[in-house]
């Protein structure tokens, strides 16, 4: 089992959320966050004075997948998510131990179905 995180713009989320429930991917946890990556934030001018803003409005989607539909996964995320536009975002992928359903007590690959 891996966990994709994925940081993606806000206005794609119902792309990603709707691309992946085509390919029967339905347990995903999503967060507002904010930050920055290479763009280093950008100026906006505001009745004549200049703010800089260092931390811009991102999404957070972790998704615990098997083994076998990662790689599909990753595709769909990158495809529904991407703008060709600075600051499209990053996935990043880890190992997951042990999963387990508190109300049922399945565990592992049975608690993601």
């Amino acid at each position: 089992m891996k966990l994709i995180t994925a940081i993606i713009h806000p206005y794609r989320l119902d792309a990603v959320k709707d691309a992946l429930e085509e390919i029967s991917i339905s347990g995903i946890t999503v967060t507002e966050v904010r930050g920055h990556g290479r763009q280093k934030g950008h100026t906006e001018v505001y009745r004549g004075a200049e703010y800089e803003i260092d931390y811009l409005p991102k999404v957070k989607i972790e998704i615990v997948v098997p083994d076998d539909v990662l790689d599909t996964t990753i595709e769909t995320i990158c495809a529904a998510a991407r703008t060709g536009k600075i600051g499209d975002g990053k996935i990043f992928v880890s190992p997951i131990e042990y999963a387990l359903r508190i109300r049922t007590g399945e565990e592992n690959e049975e608690a993601l179905s």
